[in-house]
């Protein structure tokens, strides 16, 4: 059974339109992806212009003062606090990202949905499926609106891949390969963050990359069923950092503390729908840079996508079964919300245009009530299947996936 076919684009690209109401948001967390988010609520209102809602930055938190400064200069909020909890009762806060560490995603998503404000949260939520239940049921019980940041789902590309799927274009899907390497982390000398640590950072590559390749196995091909997994950490120890720092940096020194989490997996899965895939990840692939992407056979045909060539789709389909051609498909204003970004095929879109997309989404699903994009169900389920996958590396069994 294939998964529904994906709602329409969030808010339309045509121009025109007022909006209803504007919206309080405050960001948590302002690395890399805090400043991505903060560009993304600012952007929008460009490529949707009929987006019900105009979001506001009203706050930005994150412990480093010099970061603070730099959301208030280049972005424009508000406010600047030191401390997150200082928004639970802010009253001109209605929504709020989560871009802070995994270990910290639990308690603010909990204490932020209870305060009742829409939480857009980042991938894993949280260390354990524990932790994205926690949020999830927070979430519930407010009635308040989640999505989490499964970008790759949102590429032009791969909503049309699915839409293939669901059509029955390539047939009955048989197997597939799910791949993400990178080399973030390639370097021995690369800096001991909290993302190399069990108790802040959880399970290393699995929370890292894996959790979105198993959010875009279950969008492409449906729900898990059964796997058996292998991890692995190839770079036993590395430096301590001085400061605050990115997960790219390099550190120098002798002051060596050991790797707690996995560098590696490989993974096979079975299907709900009696596919067989094989995933594969790893943070440290000397040579790898961003390496995302997936091939599906089914009994009538292939698709083919790679992250760095995120607007072309290999597609072949047909009658042949030997020798069949494979045909490029170059996404265009067709194919879910390219068109509010190119006016034509072959123009190239990028990552933090995912990341605008899935604003869109957030603020729509704020203002209808309705689900639009990943939410933190998917995380559950994301989360379920990276325990899963622990638990067969240590066992070295098939494990079920339940959620």
């Amino acid at each position: 059974m294939h998964p529904e076919p994906s709602d329409e684009p969030a808010g339309g690209a045509t121009p025109g339109g007022a909006a209803d109401r504007d919206i309080g948001v405050a960001v948590i967390g302002f690395g890399w992806m805090g400043r991505v988010h903060a560009q993304a609520y600012l952007r929008v209102r460009h490529h949707f212009p009929r987006a019900p809602l105009v979001p506001r930055l009203v706050a930005v938190s994150d412990p480093e003062p010099d970061r603070l400064d730099d959301a208030a200069r280049r972005y424009g909020f508000h406010r600047q606090l030191g401390d997150w909890r200082d928004l639970i009762e802010d009253p001109q806060v209605q929504a709020v990202s989560i871009t802070a560490p995994n270990f910290l995603h639990r308690e603010i998503g909990t204490a932020m949905a209870d305060a009742g404000k829409h939480v857009w949260i980042e991938k894993p939520v949280g260390l354990t499926a524990e932790d994205a239940r926690a949020v999830a049921d927070a979430v519930a019980r407010a009635g308040v609106r989640s999505t989490v940041g499964f970008n790759y789902r949102n590429v032009p590309a791969v909503e049309h891949a699915r839409q293939l799927i669901v059509d029955g274009a390539i047939g009955t899907v048989t197997h597939a390969r799910f791949r993400l390497f990178s080399d973030y982390a390639a370097h021995p000398q690369g800096a001991l963050s909290w993302r190399f640590e069990r108790e802040r950072g959880g399970p290393g590559v699995l929370g890292d990359l894996v959790s979105h390749g198993v959010d875009l196995a279950r969008y492409l091909l449906g729900e898990l069923d059964t796997l058996v997994a292998d991890t692995a950490v190839f770079i036993p120890e590395r430096p301590r950092p001085t400061g605050a720092i990115s997960h790219y940096a390099i550190a120098e020194g002798d002051d060596l503390a050991a790797v707690e989490n996995e560098d590696y997996l490989g993974c096979m899965i079975r299907t709900v729908g009696g596919a067989r895939l094989t995933l594969e990840s790893s943070r440290v692939s000397v040579g790898e840079q961003c390496n995302y992407g997936f091939e599906i056979h089914g009994t009538r045909g292939l698709l083919l996508w790679d992250f760095r060539r995120m607007g072309e789709l290999g597609v072949s389909a047909g009658d042949a079964y030997q020798d069949q051609y494979v045909t490029t498909v170059f996404a265009g204003p067709a194919h879910g919300t390219f068109g509010a970004f190119q006016p034509g095929a072959g123009l190239a879109m990028g990552f933090d245009d995912l990341k605008v997309v899935e604003a869109a989404h957030f603020l729509r699903s704020i203002a209808d009530g309705r689900p639009h994009g990943a939410t933190v169900e998917d995380a559950v389920r994301s989360a379920v299947a990276l325990e899963a996958m622990a638990t067969s590396a240590r066992t070295g069994t098939w494990v079920p996936v339940r959620p």
